[in-house]
């Protein structure tokens, strides 16, 4: 056997591992009851006292053109993660309550979820405002990240994701573990000593499996504690093959192995969601009661994208 075929199957093997057991790495912080939570519904500029804190929704508004151009060019990862909602362009809003839930109760304030929006002005001052990070990553790292951001829309080509740099979540699809698998990362940078470096180390081949492998088992975790039957088998269903086309990434993002190792993850992924019972037993959905929460949500309709002017 060849050093390469061997380096294979060892990665194939440690994939099916990971996602194959219940144990979590990172903190854990979940509350669940009855009932599905509200958002409340702010304007930038409205000042409101509950407005102040807590995750921003920012709502990029629909273009019938560039929404069109994105869900072509998003095909290849459709086809990869085998659903037709990835990179569609077409947030719904239960996607959008579901990502808002998730930051709201890991009490991720401040941080910006960027729905099917392009905004590098808005990006470049979130990028300064950062004080999580230091300077000395974010205007080198975290600069290089929003000339990527600027120069290749994700409004285009898609691809949800959290920028540690500027503190934002950028989701264009209408898949809510995938909206949440992304919103983790924020979650994970800022359990971090030195979240800049953290974020820097994991941008580098290999190593980023390191936070994949954290945020996508703390979503699998979090949908095993407060979604239903069926949320958590839609999480297992793309979790897997999206973490398996991430590690195939890591390793090589110019071979087959992305689309080799998310074949793996659709295998385990079913197989997982085959042993979860076929009615609901019990499950919750979560609920934060606005009169008990210390954090609030704004979610914004923003009528100003670069794209539309």
């Amino acid at each position: 056997m060849s050093h390469r075929t061997f380096s294979t199957t060892v990665f194939i093997f440690t994939l099916t591992a990971v996602l194959g057991t219940g144990c979590v790495s990172g903190p854990r912080t979940f509350h669940a009851s009855s009932g599905r939570t509200e958002t409340v519904l702010c304007s930038m500029s409205s000042g409101q006292e509950g407005c102040t804190d807590g995750p921003e929704i920012v709502q990029g508004k629909p273009n019938q053109f560039f929404d069109g151009v994105g869900w072509v060019l998003g095909i290849p990862h459709k086809l990869i993660l085998w659903n037709r909602r990835v990179d569609n362009h077409n947030v719904q809003p239960e996607t959008l309550s579901d990502v808002s839930t998730f930051a709201q109760v890991n009490q991720l304030d401040g941080v910006c979820v960027r729905v099917n929006q392009y905004a590098p002005l808005d990006e470049w001052d979130r990028l300064r405002g950062n004080k999580r990070v230091s300077p000395g990553w974010r205007y080198t790292l975290g600069t290089l990240s929003l000339v990527g951001y600027t120069l290749i829309p994700g409004r285009l080509f898609g691809g949800d994701q959290y920028n540690p740099y500027t503190d934002s979540v950028y989701v264009y699809s209408d898949v809510p573990a995938l909206a949440m698998e992304a919103t983790a990362y924020a979650k994970d940078v800022r359990t971090r000593r030195y979240p800049g470096t953290y974020a820097a180390v994991n941008q580098l081949p290999i190593v980023s499996i390191w936070h994949e492998t954290v945020n996508t088992q703390d979503t699998l975790a979090y949908l095993k504690s407060n979604g239903t039957v069926q949320e958590q088998k839609d999480g297992l269903k793309i979790l897997h093959p999206n973490y398996g086309a991430e590690v195939g990434t890591a390793i090589n993002s110019g071979s087959v192995m992305p689309l080799a190792f998310a074949v793996v993850g659709h295998i385990t992924g079913r197989v997982e969601a085959s042993r979860l019972p076929t009615a609901e037993t019990g499950a919750v959905r979560l609920s934060t009661n606005e009169a008990d929460s210390e954090h609030s949500i704004r979610t914004v309709n923003h009528e100003n994208d670069a794209t539309e002017r």
